[in-house]
């Protein structure tokens, strides 16, 4: 391991110090990862295992996104941050308060796991949580410290062959959250991991495991930065939920890695595998605001296993330059008298392509569930697409599924209106964007529901001339 100071093809090195393997993947890197990580044998041969796998599989091609095929030996798949007598480097302390999120005097009363390329660097309002049972802290350490629980349910949800990139994340990953909340536990604050890819080399691939035990709830927000860079980047998380009988997750995501510039020129390629599964009783939200990446793979799902159990996803994404999302949700019915909400909006403008890919599925024994789906798109300029690719598979007749989608556009009599009670063409445009997104932004919490709405007001400015 050796600390890197040239310049690569898949990036420039940056300033802050760190230790970075060598660019590829092998099984020796993967041996490497794991002995830096000081991970058990069993984790060890996990990953070999996932790697093993991934080789043989083809790479995917399905989705509604046009852009080069990705060169893995051209990415470094761990960076470890050098400290100095134990201690962070300021520059890192600096840049997490220039991003309004400090790792120091944090009076938000939110426990925050700081992920900063490959490796959480502290979590926050620790002792809150343990005086309530709650284990939050880096899913490195719960590997080391509750080997039984992460081998219990890590992998339950979202399988090492899932899909290409969960089999890459299960090979590679190098750090992440890690949550359990005991039984009849209401976690009192919320809770929240925030990353920051910074190393120009790196690949991340963070894993989170959350498990709320019965009659438990949780809040938790994820949130995400990148600085620009001119090429290319690669994220490829994979997040599972398990929220036992009578449990609650909000599992509420503010997406805003670089986009890339207004050619299409770098930009994060982000690639997730998002999934919870529902015990009787139980409820998964997923909340997600995307304004960020150049490329987005993601689908938060819900696997409705228990009776009475419910899942809902809400999501606004907002694409402009040449952004392109493939993004949706998929809700499978197994238990009876299950229930899933789909709720989706999305904001198109200059060249960019966002899709909705959806999957309903309501098994034959899932007696009494029901589906509703709402899909509402908003073009801004004539360039633009949006696409809506709805999958229905009921096997039930005492089903109940409704579905319905809307296109429109900002017409120039709406702005014109707004212009005639003095209100300019910039702040016109949010006032329209807020109220169209605002059914999906009110359900964060009120510190980030703030913050989402500024970073629609930050894209939207300029649109209009």
């Amino acid at each position: 391991m050796k600390l890197k100071k040239k310049k690569y093809k898949y990036g420039f090195y940056t300033n802050i110090k760190s230790n970075t393997l060598s660019i590829g993947i092998n099984k020796n890197i993967i041996k490497k990862i794991s002995k830096l990580k000081n991970e058990p044998k069993w984790m060890t041969k996990w990953r070999l295992k996932s790697f093993k796998y991934w080789k043989k599989l083809k790479y995917p091609k399905w989705s509604n996104l046009n852009y080069k095929k990705i060169n893995f030996n051209l990415i470094s798949y761990f960076s470890e941050i050098i400290k100095k007598n134990n201690k962070l480097d300021k520059k890192i302390i600096n840049t997490f308060e220039k991003l309004g999120v400090p790792i120091k005097n944090n009076n938000k009363k939110i426990s925050i796991d700081f992920i900063f390329d490959s490796t959480s660097i502290t979590t926050t309002y620790k002792k809150i949580l343990n005086k309530y049972g709650i284990i939050f802290c880096s899913i490195n350490e719960a590997i080391n410290k509750y080997s039984n629980l992460i081998k219990k349910y890590m992998g339950t949800v979202v399988s090492y062959k899932d899909n290409y990139y969960a089999s890459l994340n299960s090979a590679v990953f190098s750090d992440g959250s890690f949550c359990y909340i005991p039984k009849g536990v209401k976690c009192p604050i919320e809770l929240s991991t925030y990353f920051r890819i910074n190393n120009s080399l790196i690949g991340q691939f963070e894993r989170t495991l959350i498990i709320v035990d019965d009659g438990g709830s949780v809040s938790y927000l994820e949130g995400c930065t990148a600085p620009i860079r001119k090429n290319n980047q690669l994220h490829g998380a994979v997040v599972e939920l398990i929220a036992l009988n009578n449990a609650k997750i909000k599992y509420s995501t503010v997406q805003n890695w670089y986009q890339g510039d207004k050619k299409g020129k770098g930009g994060i390629y982000n690639f997730v595998t998002k999934r919870g599964i529902c015990n009787n009783n139980s409820k998964i939200t997923w909340i997600q605001l995307e304004t960020g990446s150049l490329l987005t793979w993601k689908y938060p799902s819900c696997i409705l296993k228990g009776d009475n159990s419910i899942g809902e996803f809400r999501s606004v994404s907002l694409t402009n330059n040449y952004q392109q999302i493939d993004t949706g949700t998929k809700m499978i019915h197994i238990g009876n008298n299950t229930k899933s909400i789909i709720i989706s909006k999305s904001i198109c403008m200059d060249n960019s392509i966002n899709t909705y890919r959806g999957l309903v599925k309501i098994n034959n024994n899932s007696k009494n569930s029901n589906n509703y789906t709402q899909c509402d798109s908003l073009l801004i300029g004539n360039k633009c697409s949006t696409h809506t690719l709805p999958y229905i598979i009921s096997t039930n007749s005492s089903a109940k599924i409704e579905h319905e989608s809307t296109i429109s556009n900002i017409e120039e009599e709406q702005i014109y209106y707004c212009n005639q009670r003095g209100i300019n063409n910039e702040n016109a445009m949010s006032i329209i964007v807020n109220g169209f997104s605002m059914e999906i932004i009110k359900e964060l919490p009120l510190e980030f529901a703030l913050e989402a709405k500024e970073l629609l007001n930050i894209k939207l400015n300029n649109t209009v001339g």
